[in-house]
Order: structure tokens, then C-alpha cells, then sequence
């Protein structure tokens, strides 16, 4: 057995079932050690930042990692906006990443990087390794490492050297979690602090309890939702949930909206945010003569648990001591009907509230489009909603074909802005190539609107020509019919509602990948 076939059945026995893969020649021998291990699957990426966005979108959903396989520094670096993304959304993700042999980097040769320092920017635990016989429990480390809460990223950069060296196989460490690793658990949050708490929720002062994480679905969500009926605190979510539950039937947290006026009217009057899993709100960007910092000055902020620390216990604990018998307000069973006409953002956005399959997996990169998303989806039947965390655009293609992997038994949705979408147009190809069930919708409005939205607040100006041309896509416009098809992916246009009615739904009712362009305007 050589280091490579060490590593990666380390990695199988620790429990990473999936590998997305764009490797070069200093990877070779990890590429041949995958055939001789059942596990992991490798699924081919035709760019890195493709792999690393798939590899957050399955973590997302199957809260467990996967692994990426990636060439040297440069090829690292291609990958990192989506692991920028993964960290914000503390996604469990091992990285592997090869690096030239220990003896080869001293001559300078051609792709030699400091990967080490590219790594650290994302990396939540990071190693060299330095033995062929050590790989085993390097691997191992790295899963360990991943689980630990709330989810983080690990890289194991691997000089090719000892991945072909040969070792004798020794187990990777004692057994505790997934496979053969031990895996650190959250931390339990002190009763005291949960007491301190419920007395703020029942102060009789307006109060908002902010959730994020693991708070954002399941028990955690529900116990949340508890509260806020029990207190009258308002339920709100962080901006960008890695993961949401929501639909019919489920608890109602809204969204801290996107600009920094509209969180101001959400916030107005509250004099206690308590923050779950998430951070106290401030803007994505400063603006000339605004403040940064969101919470109103008086307004006191509290943590009843960082992502480190066992959200839900805590919230569940909070809930008993707050709640009693009060239930959570559920989401109502409702839906718009298909409206017809002008295809808009606001039209499309009901047709896709009309037509969301149960236990649909939405990822949201719909930017300017998406207003009337969350309104239009609210009593659609239960699911999961995904969005772009860490602001980095490029993430919805990968992050769907990430999800459908590691569901392969629900229907994915994903809602893709045109510009956003040519960051990582090649997923497409992946997800013809593994016969995903992904429906993408390309909202095609010829524009970078999100820029042009972005110019106009911090210039405070009129955009002029030149300042036109970085926005404008449609000279020439982007056909992405043509561009899904010539990946393999079935694809149809639309420029009425009607049109998007039946091509969604035509998409939604068929196995596979399908694509479905719908030309809408831009919003400014």
C-alpha cells in the first residue's frame, strides 16, 4: 500500500462517502488510489471553484464532509471564493490538496505556490504532511477537525512524494464518531446563562431572538419559534442561513433583510436582540455617512450561544423555562396561483411558490430577482432553503450539484442569477455527467443589476458610460439555452409567465438536470 491508498481509505473509514475532483499530475497517485476503495465516490469538476462549491452544498445537507481534490496552489486558489462561502457558512469540508514532491520544491518549478498561506485564509484546521506513514492519521484529523462545531474547513496539503511512497496501514485514531475518528461535540451552554436570558425575554421590554446555524432547522428552529410565541420576541434569521427550513408547517423566522435601511425598520423599537448561532448585524459594505454597526444604539445585545456551543440545547432549554405550552406559529398551507402576462421578477417568483415540490431543495442566487421569493414560497410545501453566505457570487450552480448529491432522493431548485451563473457554468456539465436532479433557473435580466444597485448607493450617482459598460451584459447576450445544451443539459427559454409555468413545471416532472431561462428585467 502507498501513502495515497492510505489516505484515502482513512478517509472512507472515517466517513466522507464523496470526493469532487479537479486534479492535475501531482495528484495522479490519489486519483489511482480512489479505484481501490469502494468509497469515496469521485465526481469530476471542470473547475475548482465548481468542486468546492459542491462540496459545500452536500456538507449543507448532509451534515458530514465531503472532499475536494485539488491541484497545487493555483488550482486552491481557484477554489477559494466558494470555500470562502463554506466558512462563512461553517460547512464540515476536508480539502485535500496536492503539493510537488519534498525534494522537487526547491528547484522553483513552474506551479510552485505557498499553498500554506493561501490555505490559511479559509481554514479552519490546516496541515502539511510531513511522513507517507503518518497519512492515515492525517486523514482522520482532518474529518476530526471538520465536525468539529459548528462545522469547519480542513486542509491536508500532501506532497507527492508520499503519496506514492509505501507504508504499512495502521488504523487511523480510536473510534467515537463517523468511521474511525473521535469527533468533539458542542458545548453545553450554562444554565445561568439560559436563565439570564428567559428573564430578558420575559422583562416585558420589546425583545428579537436572532437565529443562525443549526438554530435555523429542526429542533432548534422549533424551540425557537416556541419562544418568540411565548414572549412576543420577533423571530428573526441571519441574512444568509446556510440552511433554512421553512414552508407549511414550519415555524416563521424572517430574514434580517439584505439593505442597511431595511434592517433598520425590522430592528426599530426592539431593546434586547438575542443573538442564537448568529452575530450581531452589521452592513456587507460602509456607505458614504452611514454607520456600520445595525443593532440600534438602544437596543442591548445578548448571546445565548455562539455556533461552538449546543444551539439547540440551549434553545430547547430556553423554551422550557419560557414557553411553557405555547406553541410555535407555523407557517399556513398556502400558495399563489400561476399568474400570466409579463414574465418579472415578482411573476416569476409565483410561479416558482405555485409550482415548489415538497422536500425541494432551494438554492438562492436569484440577487435582484429574489424580492419576492420568501413571500411568494412562505406556505409552499416544507423545505430547505440555501443561500450565498459569504457574499461570494458564483456559488449556486456548485452548491445545487453539491446538494443533489448528497440528496439524491429530493428535487433541487436552483435560482441563479446570469451574471453569477457565468462565474460556474460548468457545473452544468457536472450534473449531466452524475444525472442530477437539479432544475436551475437563469434569471436573465442582461445586467450585473446587483452592481449597478451597489453603485448608485455608494456613488450616490447616475451611472455613466463607462460606468455602464462594467455592468452590461448584453452585448453580446448570453444564450443559455444553448450553453446548457452544449453541456448536456436540456433547456427551454421563456419571456411569459405562461412560457415559465410550463417550462418549470415540465423541468420539475422530469428526472435529471433540466435548465430553464426565464428573460426578466432588470430592477434598479
Amino acid at each position: 500500500m502507498n501513502g495515497a491508498q492510505s489516505l484515502i481509505r482513512s478517509l472512507a473509514d472515517a466517513g466522507v462517502e464523496v470526493c469532487f475532483g479537479n486534479p492535475g499530475t501531482s495528484e495522479m497517485h490519489l486519483v489511482a488510489a480512489l479505484d481501490e476503495v469502494p468509497a469515496p465516490r469521485a465526481v469530476l469538476c471542470l473547475f475548482e471553484g465548481v468542486a468546492t462549491g459542491a462540496a459545500d452544498g452536500y456538507g449543507r445537507m448532509a451534515d458530514r464532509p465531503a472532499a475536494t481534490l485539488l491541484h497545487l496552489g493555483p488550482g486552491l486558489g481557484n477554489g477559494l471564493a466558494n470555500l470562502h462561502n463554506a466558512r462563512r457558512a461553517c460547512t464540515p469540508l476536508v480539502n485535500v490538496v496536492g503539493d510537488h514532491a519534498t525534494y522537487h520544491k526547491r528547484l522553483d518549478p513552474p506551479l510552485e505556490s505557498d499553498i500554506d498561506a493561501v490555505a490559511a485564509t479559509v481554514s479552519g484546521w490546516l496541515r502539511r504532511a510531513g511522513a507517507a506513514d503518518d497519512l492515515a492519521a492525517d486523514a482522520a484529523d482532518a474529518v476530526a477537525a471538520a465536525l468539529t462545531p459548528p462545522g469547519r474547513i480542513a486542509t491536508l496539503i500532501l506532497p507527492a512524494d508520499l503519496a506514492w511512497t509505501d507504508v504499512s496501514w495502521s488504523a487511523a485514531p480510536a473510534t467515537g464518531g463517523p468511521g474511525t475518528v473521535d469527533v468533539v461535540g458542542p458545548i453545553p451552554v450554562a444554565d445561568e446563562v439560559v436563565a439570564r436570558t428567559a428573564g430578558i425575554l420575559r422583562s416585558g421590554e420589546p425583545g428579537a431572538l436572532l437565529i443562525g446555524g443549526a438554530a435555523a432547522r429542526g429542533e432548534g428552529l422549533r424551540a425557537a419559534g416556541r419562544i418568540a410565541a411565548a414572549t412576543g420576541a420577533r423571530l428573526l434569521c441571519e441574512t444568509f442561513p446556510a440552511r433554512l427550513e421553512r414552508g407549511a408547517g414550519v415555524p416563521v423566522a424572517e430574514r434580517l433583510a439584505y439593505r442597511a435601511e431595511a434592517v433598520a425598520g425590522q430592528l426599530a423599537g426592539v431593546r434586547h436582540l438575542v443573538l442564537a448561532g448568529a452575530v450581531s448585524p452589521v452592513s456587507f459594505f460602509a456607505y458614504p455617512g452611514a454607520v456600520g454597526d445595525l443593532v440600534p444604539e438602544d437596543c442591548q445585545v445578548h448571546v445565548l450561544a455562539h455556533g461552538q456551543e449546543d444551539l439547540t440545547g440551549a434553545l430547547t432549554a430556553l423554551a422550557d423555562a419560557t414557553a411553557g405550552g405555547a406553541a410555535a406559529q407555523l407557517a399556513a398551507p398556502e400558495r399563489p396561483s400561476p399568474p400570466g402576462g409579463a414574465l418579472t421578477a415578482e411573476t416569476m417568483a409565483y410561479v416558482v411558490g405555485a409550482l415548489l415540490p415538497e422536500r425541494a431543495i432551494v438554492v438562492d442566487e436569484a440577487n435582484t430577482s429574489g424580492p419576492w421569493l420568501p413571500g411568494a414560497t412562505a406556505g409552499a410545501p416544507p423545505h430547505d432553503w440555501l443561500t450565498l453566505t459569504g457574499g461570494a457570487i458564483g456559488q449556486g450552480l456548485p452548491v445545487a450539484t453539491g446538494a443533489a448529491v448528497a440528496c439524491p432522493d429530493r428535487p433541487v431548485l436552483c435560482l441563479e442569477s446570469d451574471g453569477s451563473a457565468m462565474y460556474t457554468i460548468s457545473a452544468l456539465w457536472t450534473q449531466a455527467h452524475e444525472g442530477l436532479d437539479v432544475t436551475t433557473v437563469v434569471l436573465n435580466n442582461s445586467a450585473y443589476a446587483i452592481l449597478d444597485m451597489e453603485l448608485r448607493r455608494a456613488a450616490a450617482a447616475e451611472p455613466g458610460p463607462k460606468a455602464r459598460e462594467l455592468l452590461d451584459l448584453s452585448r453580446p447576450g448570453l444564450d443559455f439555452v444553448s450553453i446548457a445544451r452544449g453541456m448536456g443539459v436540456p433547456a427551454e427559454r421563456s419571456v411569459t409567465a405562461e412560457e415559465f409555468t410550463g417550462a418549470l413545471g415540465r423541468a420539475l416532472a422530469e428526472p435529471g438536470p433540466h435548465l430553464v431561462e426565464a428573460v426578466v428585467p432588470p430592477l434598479v
